[in-house]
Parts: C-alpha cells; sequence; structure tokens
C-alpha cells in the first residue's frame, strides 16, 4: 500500500484526531519555526509569515509558525477581559492576548496535545505569567465553566476538528453573554472533492479538514452567534508538490480543474446579550 492509500484509509473523527496529535505533538518536541515551517502541520503553507514581529506581547519561543491569521488582531480584547485560546499551541496567541488583557485580566488556552501544553506551560513559566494558564481538552468538550469567558480567539485550529458544530456549541456555551469570538482558519469555495476529504494527511495538513465557506459560517450561526461576518481573507494558493504527495496524478488534475479556491478568513461573531442558553436564539 503506497504512503497516499495508507493516509486515505484514515477517515473517523478518532483517527484524525489520533494522527493530529501524532503530528503536532512532535512539533512541540521539536519546538522551533522550523519544526513545521507555516500553518499547515506538513510545512505546505505559511499564511503569516513574519507578521508577528510588530505585534506587543509576541513571544518568538511560543510561535511554532502554525497559524493562519492574526485573531487578536480583530478580537477586540480589552484590559480585565478573560480571554479563551482553542488550540493555543505552545501559547503564542495566548501571550499576545495576555498582553491586551493587562495584569488584571487572564487567559486559558486549551489543546488537546500533551507535548503543546507542556511547552506553553514552560513558556508561561518562564515568563512568570501567573495569570495565563493552559489545559489539556477537547474544543469540542472544552474543560471550561459556561458563560466564564469574554473573547475566544482560535488560530488555524477549527479546522482540523471533525465535529465542528459541536465546536462552535462548546464556545457559544463558554461565552458569557454579549461576548465574542474572533478565530483565523481555512474555508474552501465549495465541497472538496472525496480524494481530498479522505486523505488524512491532508487533513492534519489543515487542507482537508476545510469546510465550504458558506457552511462554515452557517454551522456558527446555528451554533447561536449574531453579526457573524468576516474581517479578512487570504487567498491560500496550494502548490502542485504538496498535493502530489497525497494525490495521484489524476486526482491532481481533477482538483485543479474544479476551480475550487482556498482561503484564509478571520472570522467574529458575539454571543447576544439576552442569550442564558446555548438554544435560546434557535
Amino acid at each position: 500500500m503506497t504512503t497516499s492509500q495508507t493516509a486515505r484509509a484514515a477517515g473517523t473523527a478518532t483517527e484524525i484526531k489520533t494522527l493530529v496529535r501524532e503530528k503536532y505533538g512532535a512539533i512541540a518536541r521539536a519546538g522551533g519555526k522550523g519544526a513545521s515551517s507555516g500553518c499547515c502541520a506538513d510545512g505546505s503553507l505559511d499564511m503569516v509569515g513574519d507578521a508577528y514581529a510588530a505585534v506587543e506581547g509576541y513571544v518568538a519561543d511560543a510561535d511554532l509558525a502554525l497559524g493562519c491569521g492574526l485573531p487578536t488582531r480583530h478580537a477586540g480584547i480589552a484590559a480585565g477581559n478573560v480571554v479563551l485560546d482553542l488550540g493555543s499551541g505552545a501559547g503564542v496567541d495566548a501571550f499576545v492576548a495576555r498582553r491586551l488583557v493587562g495584569d488584571e485580566g487572564r487567559v486559558i488556552g486549551v489543546d488537546m496535545t500533551a507535548s503543546m501544553i507542556e511547552r506553553a506551560g514552560a513558556n508561561a513559566a518562564r515568563l512568570g505569567y501567573a495569570n495565563v494558564e493552559f489545559r489539556l481538552g477537547e474544543i469540542e468538550a472544552l474543560p471550561v465553566e459556561d458563560q466564564s469567558v469574554d473573547v475566544v480567539i482560535s488560530n488555524c485550529v477549527l479546522n482540523l476538528v471533525p465535529d465542528k458544530a459541536a465546536a462552535f456549541r462548546e464556545t457559544f456555551r463558554v461565552l458569557a453573554p454579549g461576548g465574542h469570538f474572533c478565530v483565523s482558519d481555512i474555508v474552501a469555495s465549495g465541497p472538496l472533492p472525496e480524494a481530498i476529504r479522505t486523505a488524512a494527511a491532508l487533513y492534519v495538513g489543515c487542507v482537508a479538514g476545510a469546510a465550504p465557506e458558506a457552511d462554515y459560517l452557517a454551522t456558527i450561526r446555528a451554533a447561536g452567534f449574531s453579526d457573524v461576518r468576516i474581517a479578512e481573507r487570504k487567498p491560500i494558493q496550494l502548490p502542485d508538490a504538496a498535493l502530489a504527495e497525497h494525490l495521484s496524478p489524476s486526482e491532481l488534475r481533477a482538483f485543479r480543474a474544479s476551480g475550487l479556491e482556498l482561503a484564509s478568513v478571520t472570522v467574529l461573531g458575539s454571543k447576544p446579550a439576552a442569550c442564558c442558553a446555548t438554544d435560546c436564539c434557535s
């Protein structure tokens, strides 16, 4: 069986999560930007470059180059806020958020990879940040109390979550009424071909998990969020060489012929101030 065929054999949520943990755990243990070289774990894309260099609160040791945007730029984080970072990795966005909330605020990072939690915690301890903590857990079942967070952020992580509806329901649950989220993620212009959707390696590489943009936004609204909008968009050019590792020549030609496009988007939405339960706005 070829590498491509082996990759396609995995398709369940459990298998995908196992692959994600293994790949991102290896990146956490290796450390440094060179471990990934892009927003995808396979190193095929770099959507951020050196944009963090001018951001206050940036910690180079926490930057593994796995993001596809700068959600803190649009998140409207204020002093004293409680911020939750979904898929916090080594803590790069959590530490930027910490600079914005100040000493009177608090930042919680959640990641399902133990090695990432360990690395992020070590970074926080070294920096002496007592108001930043990292918790091991899955986004579809957040280890966070109801209505306890003012702002939720996430950077190129929700496209790795098989059940995005559950992820946004959990985001809604933990936000206080009137709270909001800002996430950077990867979406597609339409449904991806089966050859890409079923290639587990491309899922871990943040490509196959990209939902159609219209479906993505509909999922967010179905969770109860209002004022859902895209604050920033960047087109993604997938190199043939990256896709050819996982697709046959005919599958690659079919994908190019489909005209489908991928984009990095930064999306915002709010939990209505009058809502007190997940289904109250349905």
